[in-house]
């Protein structure tokens, strides 16, 4: 077949074009990035090394002889390259679709949530991997130690029938994967309302043979039927003699110690969940524990981009109210003050979560630290018109939370630079942006120059 991608560049969508490059079928993809100006992305190098062809968002890629054009929900329906496979009669797939037919092929372990899905899929494979099971993967975040290894780290093709992925629940696709073992590692608001979550999550439940739930989770308990639990203090899995420190944790699961090297209590959470769905997969707890004691973790979770007089500069997704908190909690564990920097990543997760950002900020933000708020991230299509970071900022204000906000965050740079202390840890966080790794650094190079 020859497949097209639109939006290839999206870390779910580049997973599926490597692994249809792989099995030897023409594949080539467009991304608005390209249009921008983002043309030597990793991204880019590790598909064309494939034989994927990538263009820009423009319909050139698209030809009479292209098979299928694969899109996702992000993609509106007056794109140029939707108008031009209609033209041309050509099939056009969602996402989810593509990937439901892998998931119904082998089998599959699925981990869904609010968050926290990179974290535990990458966990739960590499427990797998460990005990020779040779899965596949198909994730949402990019494994380090994958990337070691050569890949681009968010796909891995195992010569067994077993499969990882992640299962996005923010457009609802989810219910269409019918996997062997399902995971649920927390329901909060995010992408949707609460009660539409709800409706997706149980369907999912549903759909699934055996299905993991947190036990400390009361929200879950409402929409699965029958399932079995992990979680901190009680689950079917749970941790014992717990000790989190700001680089990692110990506990022990029926006797049998564990060893994370990448802190926060969100992480434990996550690993408790890899260990039960790996339990179910066949896996003892003492393969599970080696696996985990050496998880180097995924790209741009909590990623330490540099330290200098004692002042760290860490790298993270964190995009959600959820996972902001989680991130700023570990975060307090290490450093003596955090400085925080965030950029929303869309303006309709602003509009629908405003309050939620400004209720876990609050929570978070410690009298010392310092928040910086960046504008909100443009990545292409509709805009939600006067919505903007400064509706949080405001919040936080009324709060009389340590906050700033600019619509020039290059501002920033300098500012966090020289408020920086030996002790301080400085957040960078925010999804989507491929420029935002590079802000982290920048800031670091600033660090360094006041240092010298």
């Amino acid at each position: 077949m020859k497949i097209h991608f639109v939006g290839i560049g999206g870390i779910g969508m580049s997973a599926l074009a490597q692994l249809h490059a792989m099995a030897g079928e023409e594949v080539s993809g467009s991304d608005r990035l390209i249009n921008k100006g983002f043309t030597k992305l990793p991204v880019w190098e590790h598909l064309k090394k494939l034989g994927v062809k990538i263009y820009p968002q423009d319909g050139s890629g698209i030809d009479s002889k292209t098979d299928a054009v694969v899109l996702t929900s992000a993609i509106e329906p007056d794109n140029v390259e939707v108008a031009k496979a209609k033209q041309l009669s050509i099939p056009i797939l969602h996402r989810s679709d593509l990937l439901a037919k892998h998931v119904k092929e082998s089998r599959t372990i699925a981990v869904s949530g609010t968050s926290g899905k990179s974290t535990t899929t990458a966990m739960l494979f590499e427990i797998l991997r460990h005990a020779g099971k040779d899965p596949s993967l198909i994730t949402g975040g990019v494994l380090l130690s994958l990337q070691q290894e050569g890949y681009f780290g968010n796909i891995y093709k195992g010569k067994s029938d077993m499969l990882v992925i992640e299962a996005d629940e923010s457009d609802g696709t989810l219910v269409n994967y019918h996997p062997k073992i399902g995971v649920m590692l927390n329901l909060a608001k995010d992408h949707k309302e609460l009660d539409v979550l709800k409706g997706y999550f149980q369907k999912f439940s549903i759909n699934c043979d055996t299905f993991i739930i947190n036990e400390e989770e009361k929200l879950l308990k409402e929409i699965a039927g029958q399932y079995k639990t992990f979680g901190i203090k009680k689950g079917g899995v749970h941790a014992r003699n717990l000790k989190l420190t700001g680089f990692g944790s110990i506990f022990a699961v029926e006797g049998v110690p564990f060893k994370l090297n990448i802190p926060g209590e969100h992480n434990v959470k996550n690993a408790l969940a890899a260990i039960t769905a790996a339990r179910e997969a066949g896996v003892d707890l003492k393969t599970a524990s080696e696996a985990l004691a050496n998880f180097k973790g995924v790209h741009r979770r909590f990623n330490t981009i540099g330290v200098i007089n004692d002042i760290e500069v860490v790298d993270d997704f964190a995009h959600n109210p959820h996972k902001c908190a989680a991130t700023l909690q570990a975060a307090h564990l290490r450093g003596r003050r955090v400085l925080t920097f965030f950029q929303p990543h869309a303006f309709a997760s602003v509009q629908l979560l405003k309050e939620e950002f400004i209720e876990e900020f609050a929570k978070n933000i410690k009298k010392n630290d310092r928040l910086y708020l960046g504008e909100i991230y443009y990545a292409g299509g509709t805009i939600t018109q006067g919505v903007s970071s400064k509706w949080i900022y405001d919040g936080l204000k009324k709060k009389k939370i340590n906050v700033k906000y600019s619509e020039q965050r290059e501002k920033f740079i300098t500012e966090i630079a020289r408020a920086a202390k030996p002790g301080d840890i400085i957040l960078v966080l925010g999804a989507r942006d491929p420029t935002l790794t590079d802000f982290a650094r920048r800031i670091f190079k600033e660090i360094q120059n006041k240092n010298v």
